[in-house]
């Protein structure tokens, strides 16, 4: 059985579902009640993942790790269409997650007032420039590569829920909105966010 560190509505939520997807055995542990998390060399950060006492960190290499250990349809075999799903693990987890990040970057070092809201804008506007990325992407596809949810989906979902926590505008297209909703009521996604639930109780 695996395990999962995670914190509650983290982007270690994509990971949790994809395990799901996978049909894999996890067991989730809140890192907030962990004495000793960092005996792990977390580097203070979640997701981990732990296989058979082998600590594996980074979001996109756990991803890319469970993708290639278990039999699914997200990864493709090589080539191009192997690379290209690849482009967007990164885009996600190297680009729009440090995009969300600058917020709240922001958010904790900036006294309030006018200077931080301009730069909370800024930086909201970069994100919205990303998320028209992501609708170029979709074309008329339901997700980024097409009738069939990918984690790249999740991680997005995961994503898109940070906006809530500032008062910013983050704009995005109904077709972007659309596929954040279906992934939000996908099952395993919604089995993580149960269990996550439970965990942190």
């Amino acid at each position: 059985m695996y395990k999962l560190y995670y914190m509650p509505g983290a982007c270690s939520l994509a990971i949790h579902a994809l395990l799901n997807e996978l049909k894999q055995d996890v067991e989730v542990i809140d890192r907030s009640k962990v004495v000793d998390f960092d005996k792990l060399d977390s580097r203070g950060m979640v997701p981990i993942l732990i296989d058979n006492g082998q600590v594996i960190r980074e979001g996109a290499a756990i991803i890319l790790y469970l993708l290639e250990k278990h039999k699914n349809s997200m990864l493709p075999e090589s080539g191009l269409e192997k690379a290209c799903f690849v482009e967007w693990v990164m885009f996600a987890n190297a680009t729009m997650h440090p995009a969300y990040g600058r917020l709240f970057f922001i958010g904790k070092t900036l006294a309030d007032g006018p200077v931080k809201q301009q730069a909370l804008n800024a930086a909201s506007e970069a994100i919205n420039s990303l998320w028209q990325a992501v609708e170029r992407q979709l074309k008329n596809e339901s997700y980024l590569f097409g009738a069939k949810i990918s984690v790249v989906d999740m991680m997005l979902a995961v994503y898109a829920g940070w906006g809530k926590y500032f008062p910013v505008d983050i704009v995005m297209s109904e077709k972007v909105r659309n596929m954040i909703a279906a992934v939000n009521a996908h099952p395993a996604f919604i089995k993580a966010i149960q269990e996550e639930t439970a965990a942190s109780a």
